[in-house]
């Protein structure tokens, strides 16, 4: 039988810390947070692989170190009122439920979101609101955010969600092609300016919608 904590605490020190992750309470929310109950339950024994898993609809849960890099880039404060885009199974918004006051998740596929609002619900995240809808255009109803995580690969920044941060806050998305991506960071300033920052490359599912991929 596997022992998920004994994995996940591995999953911290040898794919998250010793590869640059330095931010404290990022790397104590990943430890805690029990990736195994996000996955397909096929898929549990790989739950802590260094990679991403599908769970359906033709999403995936991301790599853990790619969910820490992301989450380490909003530098989050307790306070703090997040947007997440792409709930898939919910992990990520779990992660972002440990560090901050509120989270809104959007998710464009019924079936996960209702799945990922029962999972969030059932491992007590009282703090995490889960929505279906258009991710690409935000939730201009419960802006501002001091975060907006963006789980999935935009064609361009979506000025939508630029505009639905809070002074300082902080944009994190995967831009690209199809194919490949750079993770930016954007950050709002109280000048009401942009300044941009370009991370890891990365591979995401893309985001589709108004200020996305047009679907189909």
């Amino acid at each position: 039988m596997v022992e998920f904590a004994e994995v996940r605490a591995r999953m911290v020190v040898e794919q998250l810390a010793r590869r640059g992750i330095h931010d404290q309470a990022v790397l104590d929310a990943m430890g805690r947070v029990p990736r195994e109950a996000f996955v397909a339950p096929g898929d549990r024994w790989r739950a802590y692989a260094d990679q991403a898993l599908p769970i359906g609809e033709g999403q995936t849960i991301s790599q853990p170190y790619m969910v820490a890099v992301m989450t380490a880039a909003l530098a989050l404060t307790a306070g703090d009122r997040v947007l997440e885009i792409g709930t898939g199974s919910g992990y990520q918004a779990a992660i972002l439920a440990e560090l901050a006051r509120a989270v809104i998740s959007i998710e464009r596929h019924a079936a996960l979101a209702e799945a990922a609002r029962v999972r969030l619900a059932d491992l007590g995240y009282t703090n995490v609101t889960v929505i279906v809808g258009d991710g690409s255009v935000g939730a201009p109803a419960g802006a501002p955010f001091e975060g907006i995580l963006v789980a999935a690969a935009a064609p361009r920044i979506p000025e939508a969600l630029k505009l639905q941060l809070s002074d300082g806050g902080r944009l994190v998305i995967p831009v690209g092609s199809a194919g490949q991506q750079d993770l930016l960071v954007i950050r709002r300033t109280a000048e009401d300016q942009f300044v941009q920052s370009t991370g890891d490359p990365c591979v995401f599912v893309p985001l589709l919608g108004r200020e996305g991929w047009p679907p189909g």
